[in-house]
């Protein structure tokens, strides 16, 4: 098998696609990378006017790197390979959506510490308990959530799952990218 495309490597290929250059960049796209981005590193901390990146359908693990990052509102991880949610606190105070879909993410721990998260995509992964579920509650900035597509959900009808979800997160406006109309929000 091919060695891993780096960060450096992807930066290089996109400055040369786009004709810009990354350091001053405030749009990177480094999806579907081949081979593919199995490692953040911390040539992400040298995108200081980077407000967004997608760095999607990779092999990434582990989110690193993003020291640096001072400008970054959205980050889309979504089809790589990470468990866990870290390495986000350089990012705490400017991120404004994560798109992690389809990972390996069983626990939502880590997310709290983002003071201006709006958007959460992380549907198709593992979350299983309604107790690392709650703790999205804890997002007050929180509006659009897609969380469809967890073993938390098998077993509910569509009805009784956004039911359950609004009930647990009331301030929430869309979720499974469908708005939250009064009709859904459950009666006290």
């Amino acid at each position: 098998m091919s060695k891993a495309t780096t960060i450096k490597e992807a930066l290089k290929r996109w400055e040369d696609r786009e004709q810009q250059n990354s350091l001053t960049a405030k749009d990177i796209d480094l999806q579907f990378q081949w081979p593919p981005i199995e490692k953040m590193d911390t040539t992400l901390g040298t995108l200081v006017q980077c407000e967004r990146i997608s760095m999607s359908t990779n092999m990434i693990e582990k989110i690193f790197g993003l020291s640096g990052m001072k400008c970054l509102k959205v980050l889309s991880l979504s089809r790589n390979y990470i468990k866990q949610i870290s390495g986000l606190e350089a990012v705490a105070e400017t991120l404004e959506e994560l798109w992690l879909s389809y990972n390996l993410i069983e626990k939502i721990k880590g997310l709290t510490t983002l003071k201006c998260l709006k958007v959460l995509y992380i549907s198709n992964n593992l979350i299983k308990d309604w107790s690392e579920f709650n703790r999205l509650a804890e997002i007050e900035s929180l509006e659009d959530l897609v969380v469809v597509g967890n073993p938390l959900s098998e077993g509910l009808d569509d009805a009784s799952w956004r039911v359950e979800c609004i009930k647990r997160l009331p301030t929430i406006r869309k979720l499974d990218g469908e708005p939250v109309v009064l009709n859904d929000e459950p009666q006290l």
